[in-house]
């Protein structure tokens, strides 16, 4: 224990250098803005109806998006934790990438898809010889609200499906002897039992849906306004940095609560992150009703989440000429837009050497980190989990914005070093990869570790011979979510990148941000490149992990 505690010490400096010192920043930009207490711009901000409104709509559209996606993705739970069919496996690897794909990727896909340039409004237009495009909800609710569903159905079908395909079958078998129906032994039953990994889930989606910002900021339009979009006008736009720093500390406060309570819930119920929903207790869809409900929901998956991917890849090569690769071709030039001094391929490279240097780090930090929750007793574990996950809870514009008026003098001087990147990225990635160690090493019997140390095993030694293999599998998923992760970090990015170290992401929202249809099909064109760099990570832990449970390496 006392080993993982001094281990601790790392990534609890890190987020005091790295995250505390900067919101404190916030903190005192919020209330001494000149170095007096001035508590004028927070009363203006309590005493402003605009705000309330922004606060009010923030809350709601994150609620009605969790809702949307429960009722949405809970049918696809059940069906991929009680059933087996063809190619499970291969839709489980598509439904992560929508999860893992930049906001700014996601709403680039649906503009791709229902835009008023997008492929189905071009279809319509040419095959009904039609002046304007019939689908209007660009900038609209129902656009960003769609969006939301996309970006967070994989999260809730992962939770909750590998949690429900965990329950032991004789639960049910036990009810059904006794005379209960299918639809008295889920509501008394299964539904009951399934209540922490639903919180859970709809937790974290409402979180993520609070601090949404690539994808409100560019399929919402100007009309919608929630508090990260808001936090990036006030201090981007309107340079009112207090303003911008007291909106930062209510969504901190907001997401700590949150967090805390999420952690409470994951520790009580071992709720898994990343877990596996194939299942040995996963039986044959083979009564017509079974089929139907099976293939409903893959169609359902089908159309929300790969349409507007495919989408995306098929505006990238056309134009109103037809078939063309001149948008992939001007990324290679600087003469095809001002709004960059280099190739805009660079940032390729750029964000994939942010990337690998981001996911060792959070690696590093996050087994650190998750080794000591897993040992930690007591009331001060779910604090110290909370705490852990707060960068998970807290805008990445937040961090950004902290990062620019914290890191920019001595004693911490970072504001022209690369490094800046790589620790916004590290500090946004590092807390998946707690959540998704934590809890495989939360399952390790305590026993094990007690035998191999009554016969002689050093801490070091039982860490790496008896839990590094239990936990090997876990270690590579989080590295490969850090990866991702880091290639599509917009929020801070947009804050702390220069104009020689823009990442693909920022590209893009310069690219959408330009008018002219060469600016649009190249933000097309890097978001697909964005995607087929995102989509070979996950293809290369698949092949991996074949290769590590095959039996000539077993």
């Amino acid at each position: 224990m006392k080993a993982r505690t001094l281990l601790f010490s790392l990534p609890l400096l890190f987020l005091l250098l790295f995250y505390f010192y900067p919101m404190f920043r916030i903190v005192l930009q919020s209330f001494l803005p000149d170095g007096i207490w001035s508590p004028e711009r927070l009363e203006n901000l309590f005493g402003s109806p605009t705000y309330w409104r922004i606060l009010w709509f923030t809350t709601w559209q994150a609620a009605l998006s969790t809702v949307l996606t429960l009722l949405l993705a809970l049918p696809g739970a059940y069906v991929f934790a009680r059933y087996r069919f063809f190619g499970k496996n291969v839709f489980q690897a598509l439904l992560t990438l929508p999860f893992v794909l930049p906001t700014v990727v996601t709403a680039a896909a649906f503009r791709a898809l229902l835009g008023p340039n997008g492929l189905i409004n071009t279809c319509l237009m040419s095959g009904f010889d039609l002046a304007g495009p019939p689908i209007r909800i660009d900038q609209t609710l129902a656009f960003f609200l769609l969006a939301h569903v996309f970006y967070n159905y994989s999260l809730v079908l992962r939770i909750v499906g590998s949690y429900w395909a965990g329950l032991h079958p004789d639960l049910r078998d036990a009810a059904s002897m006794l005379g209960a129906s299918p639809r008295q032994t889920f509501y008394r039953i299964t539904l009951p039992l399934l209540m922490p990994a639903i919180g859970s889930a709809a937790l974290l989606v409402f979180i993520f849906c609070f601090t949404s910002f690539g994808v409100v900021l560019i399929l919402g339009g100007p009309g919608y306004a929630t508090i990260e979009v808001e936090i990036y006008r006030q201090a981007v736009q309107l340079f009112n940095l207090p303003m911008a720093a007291a909106l930062s500390l209510i969504q901190i406060t907001v997401n700590f609560s949150l967090m805390w309570l999420h952690a409470r819930l994951s520790r009580k119920s071992r709720v898994a992150f990343y877990g596996e929903t194939s299942v040995k207790t996963a039986e044959k869809a083979t009564t017509p009703w079974k089929k139907i409900l099976v293939g409903a929901n893959l169609l359902g998956i089908c159309l929300l989440l790969v349409t507007p991917l495919l989408a995306l890849a098929a505006r990238s090569v056309t134009s109103e000429d037809g078939l063309t690769f001149a948008y992939y071709q001007a990324l290679f030039s600087t003469e095809a837009s001002s709004v960059f001094f280099v190739e805009p391929i660079r940032a390729v490279a750029n964000s994939i050497s942010f990337a690998l240097a981001a996911m060792v780090a959070a690696v590093a930090l996050g087994l650190a980190a998750a080794a000591f929750l897993a040992s930690c007793r007591g009331r001060f574990s779910s604090f110290w989990d909370a705490v852990i996950m707060l960068p998970l809870a807290t805008s990445a514009v937040t961090l950004g914005f902290g990062y620019i008026i914290s890191l920019n003098r001595p004693p911490i001087n970072l504001r022209d070093s690369l490094a800046l990147v790589v620790i916004a990225h590290t500090l946004v990635a590092f807390p998946f990869v707690v959540r998704c160690i934590l809890p495989s090493l939360r399952q390790i019997p305590q026993s094990l570790g007690e035998a191999a140390t009554l016969l002689g095993a050093s801490p070091f030694q039982v860490f790496r011979q008896i839990e590094l293999p239990i936990i090997a599998r876990a270690i590579l998923i989080g590295a490969v979510f850090a990866f991702s992760i880091s290639l599509g970090e917009f929020g801070a990015s947009a804050f702390v990148t220069r104009p020689h170290t823009f990442t693909m992401p920022v590209a893009i929202f310069r690219f959408l941000g330009q008018p002219g249809e060469m600016n649009y099909g190249q933000a097309m064109a890097m978001s697909t490149i964005l995607m087929l760099v995102t989509c070979s990570t996950f293809w290369l832990l698949a092949k991996l992990e074949a290769w590590r449970s095959s039996p000539a390496n077993g």
